[in-house]
């Protein structure tokens, strides 16, 4: 097998262990181990190995009077409110026969509880089953504690994403003064690179090391030595404990493959991540279908054109939503590869074709038409299947695949995508032509109130224009701006640039705030940002308090970059022939390891595993040794921390095709990104303090 093959069968087999201890049980999932269960085949694998039931891990669930067994999968700590809940569970049920799988290593339950000594066994987790059988009534009932990694989705052969740390993210410089706040006077760190890892939040530790083990985990299933490299501050945390995790000593004498793999942090490219582009469908499916309850990536595919049922309120809450991951069928598997690698117009013509086979195949009265796609004729293609069951059910994939696309083409919001993608490009140009105060007030106008439904007022017609830009794609412009915000053209006076750039700062705060308070509704990310579930709790104090929090860490991103060498840039002036464009981080990076001169790269760290490789790092200095390269191996995997956008899956594809042909990509990240993503991650996700369960 080769180590490519290996890492994508991985998560399977994990999920194999798991299910071979389901049968005649009832399963409880967190959500965050649901959604890797969703890529890896589903619920219909559970109920496949022979599952009761499956319900959620919450302490309003329990299990039936003649359900004697259970199994418990959990992606936290078996501490705190994750024990809570599966003692509350344990109580309103009659098991006799309790597992519970979790994906924090053993040797991270130590660390949650201060010992650092290498103790024999599992104690904690020995413990742990003793307490089960307390819940349970007997201590002559059977309980079993294991730690299972079950924290990869594969969403495609060149995709593994980790959900179950979703809100895994780069620090920011505010993250740096709360770690400061705790040291001494003498020993506070002057910049994020300076951060180690003991100074971090315990749960911040557990988070890393939970992700080292998964990934220690990984590498030992194909038999593999990895190089680890890190470009940003939070990267050089994650290889670091990834180089330094005891159980991969042995595994690396032993390894028979080897593999590169280089972490690299979002905060360094935001504009490829807040940004538009206008050829990803799958961009676009993320961005504009609703979400999976409970889900990070997987959208709700509305199925009612599949039935014959008329369009109510009361039928849309009967119907099961489809959905984007179609790991069955391999036709709907291949489609859905396509979509994700290939620009919009390649990708719908693909979905067309694939519907028009699928019908031919069943001698569905098809009627053929060449030209442009539209959401009509795809709907009317999907509409055929519904007068056979046989046909539905053999080509469910590729149909839901058909239906995401039709309903993202004709969506009333998707004007807004193309707003937001030409005034992007109006701001590229304008970089390279004016201050930045100048190119932040081009956002002034755009920064109005929106009409609400209904509305009659003059020129609003009935409502908010299609295409007008709601609080959150403006959110969403903001951080692409101030991404390139050391781009802009320096001014002759500083101090009087500074004070400009202050009074334009505060017309787009006050602007912001009155389009944020005259929202009738709140969207999730509004909900979050102001602490507010309703338009009507929302104060103007308390909006414009959650603004200005926003403008504190904008202010920041410019200077993401600073302490680079080489990719200090992601922007291209105009040369008077080519546009002002965007010069993705990840391009760079990528060009910089294919390279055929394998010069060292300043910005690439090599992070050692063990003393031996720091005999090398210092020997270097006076006798010829090299050092390890990220180009050494034909498997190479990039984790991006924070997130990854399709397109960049498919920049990937296009830089490895045309300067390494020969190498075996394999992209890793915590969440597969929309736009509006980056908003919600910066401004309000508890960076420090993930949710471990406790």
């Amino acid at each position: 097998m080769l180590p490519a093959e290996g890492f994508t069968c991985f998560p399977g087999k994990m999920w194999d262990q798991v299910l071979s201890k389901v049968k005649k049980a009832v399963v409880f999932m967190d959500d965050k181990c649901a959604e890797s269960l969703h890529w890896n085949g589903g619920a219909t694998r559970a109920f496949e190995a022979g599952a009761r039931n499956l319900k959620q891990f919450s302490s309003f669930e329990a299990g039936g009077e003649n359900e004697p067994k259970a199994v418990f999968v959990v992606s936290t700590l078996l501490k705190g409110r994750t024990a809570d809940i599966i003692k509350d569970i344990i109580g309103l049920s009659h098991f006799k026969y309790c597992v519970v799988f979790t994906t924090v290593a053993h040797s991270v339950h130590l660390l949650a509880k201060n010992v650092t000594a290498e103790l024999e066994g599992n104690p904690v987790f020995e413990q742990f089953e003793e307490k089960i059988c307390e819940w349970m009534g007997d201590m002559n009932y059977t309980a079993e504690v294991m730690y299972v990694p079950v924290v990869f989705a594969p969403v495609s052969p060149q995709l593994l994403l980790v959900p179950t740390f979703p809100h895994l993210f780069p620090l920011l410089p505010q993250d740096l003064e709360t770690i400061n706040i705790k040291r001494p006077e003498k020993k506070k760190f002057g910049s994020l690179t300076d951060v180690d890892m003991h100074s971090l939040t315990p749960e911040l530790q557990i988070e890393i090391k939970s992700l080292a083990s998964a990934l220690n985990s990984i590498f030992e299933f194909t038999s593999t030595r990895e190089d680890s490299f890190a470009v940003g501050p939070m990267s050089r945390l994650i290889a670091g404990e990834l180089a330094s995790h005891p159980q991969a000593k042995n595994r690396r004498k032993t390894a028979s493959n080897k593999a590169s793999i280089v972490f690299i942090d979002r905060t360094l490219d935001l504009t490829g991540a807040a940004g538009h582009h206008g050829d990803s469908l799958v961009e676009k499916i993320l961005t504009v279908l609703p979400r999976l309850p409970g889900h990070t990536t997987d959208v709700q595919v509305d199925m009612l054109d599949l039935t014959n049922l008329q369009r109510t309120p009361d039928c849309q809450l009967a119907l099961a939503p489809g959905c984007l991951a179609q790991t069955h069928l391999s036709t709907a598997r291949l489609l859905w590869e396509t979509m994700l690698a290939s620009k919009q117009k390649e990708a719908v013509m693909e979905v067309r074709r694939q519907l028009v086979e699928a019908a031919s195949k069943e001698n569905l009265p098809i009627k053929m038409s060449l030209g442009r796609v539209t959401p009509e004729q795809l709907c009317s293609y999907v509409q055929l299947f519904r007068s056979s069951w046989e046909a539905l059910e053999s080509h469910c994939g590729v149909l839901q695949l058909g239906l995401a696309t039709a309903q993202t083409l004709r969506h009333p919001t998707l004007p807004r995508w193309d707003s937001c993608l030409a005034f992007e490009r109006l701001l590229l140009q304008a970089l390279g032509d004016s201050s930045f105060a100048g190119v932040l007030r081009q956002l002034l106008p755009m920064m109005k109130p929106r009409a609400a439904k209904g509305d009659q007022g003059p020129g609003s017609g009935s409502g908010p224009r299609e295409d007008e830009c709601g609080p959150d794609e403006l959110l969403a412009l903001l951080v692409y701006l101030y991404s390139l915000a050391g781009e802009a053209q320096p001014a002759d006076n500083e101090e009087k640039a500074e004070e400009e750039l202050e009074r334009v700062e505060r017309e787009v705060i006050g602007a912001l705030t009155l389009v944020i308070t005259r929202e009738a509704e709140l969207s999730p990310l509004l909900q979050k940002l102001t602490g507010c579930s309703s338009s009507g709790e929302l104060t103007t104090e308390r909006a414009h308090t959650a603004v200005q929090g926003v403008f504190e860490s904008l202010k920041s991103l410019s200077h993401a970059r600073d302490h680079l060498k080489q990719f200090k840039s992601v922007y291209r002036a105009s040369d008077g022939v080519h546009q002002a464009t965007s010069h993705p981080f990840l391009r760079q990076v990528l060009e910089e390891i294919f390279h055929p001169d394998r010069t060292d790269c300043p910005d690439i760290e090599h992070m050692s595993g063990g003393f031996t490789d720091l005999l090398k790092t210092g020997f270097s200095m006076f006798m010829k040794v090299t050092r390890p390269h990220p180009g050494d191996h034909t498997t190479l995997l990039l984790f991006l921390v924070g997130g990854v956008t399709p397109y960049e899956l498919r920049l990937i594809r296009e830089v490895t095709l045309a300067h390494k042909p020969g190498t075996q990509v394999l992209v890793l990240s915590s969440r597969l990104l929309r736009p509006t993503d980056i908003p919600e991650l910066l401004f309000t996700s508890q960076r420090l303090m993930p949710d471990i369960g406790v």
